[in-house]
Formats: C-alpha cells, structure tokens, sequence
C-alpha cells in the first residue's frame, strides 16, 4: 500500500465525464486537512489498511502555538480527501511506458479501498472520497508545503517483527 499525502488548505477532486473536462461534478471537497493518494498492491491486506489507517490519524504534521509540527488531524479538527491513485505503483525503470503490473486489479484494490476509507471514518474524521477508476481532474493547495510518503507492505511487516 502506497499513500501520497499533502497536507492542504483546500482540496477538491471532479469527476470529469467527457474527455475535455467540460462536463464535470464535485466528488469531494474539503478545507484543512490531507489529501491523500492511495494505490494498492497484489498482496494488500486488512493489516496494511490498519497500518496506514494508525499511522495517519497520529501523524502530527500540524502546528503547534511555537511553530512546531506537533498536532494530529484531529486536535487541528482536519478532513481528508481520499483518492485512488493505481499510478503510485508504476515502474518507469525500463523504457519510456510505464508497466502498472504491480497495481492491484479493480476485484482486489476497490473492496481495500472502501474498507480504508471506512477504517479513517470509524476513527471520526470527516472522509471525503474521488471515484475509484473514474477520469478525475484533483486541484488542492499544499500547505508548508507539506508532503509525505508513506508505503506499507507484508514485507515491512514481517521486518517490523
């Protein structure tokens, strides 16, 4: 599991329905908070969900009164706008094309998609979500800029142990 989150000011994620981006609607849209980009892998379990799930909700990426980044999503009262991003998982290592074999299948990444996104609203947090496998157009404004990467999988589990 890989996640790309920035923390932004505002975010907003539109499902276009032409190819041109004329026809669009809002999917979710949120003020301070993370967006996050999200893509599975093949071997992707409940246990890598709960991981990430853990390590979002408690990463204190938020100012303090001193400047110091040392406030969760939640005591800054933040939302997030989840959005499944299968490119997280290219390998651009040979040739000019990317080869997406590492991504998850749909059959397997939207049932763990939907369950993530349950996993962070069980937590109280306002989840707002784009459409998996849907055309979409993500505008946000990166706050600090913050960014970070975030990636966990049965291999990292097992070192951990």
């Amino acid at each position: 599991m890989r996640i790309l989150l920035q923390r932004v000011s505002r975010a907003e994620v539109r499902i276009r329905s032409d190819d041109f981006g004329a026809e669009s609607r809002v999917s979710g849209h949120i003020q301070s908070g993370y967006l996050i980009l999200v893509g599975f892998t093949h071997t992707d379990t409940e246990a890598e969900l709960q991981w990430m799930t853990d390590k979002i909700v408690g990463l204190r990426v938020f100012a303090d009164t001193d400047g110091k980044l040392n406030h969760d999503i939640a005591e800054c009262a933040g939302a997030l706008l989840v959005v499944s991003q299968f490119t997280l998982y290219a390998d651009a290592s040979k040739g000019k094309r990317p080869s997406f074999i590492n991504a998850a299948r749909p059959e397997i990444a939207v049932p763990l998609y939907n369950q993530f996104v349950m996993l962070l609203r069980q937590q109280g947090l306002v989840v707002e979500t784009g459409e998996f496998g849907a055309t979409m157009d993500v505008e946000l404004v990166n706050d600090g800029p913050v960014t970070i990467w975030l990636e966990r999988d049965a291999a990292s589990a097992k070192d951990e142990r």
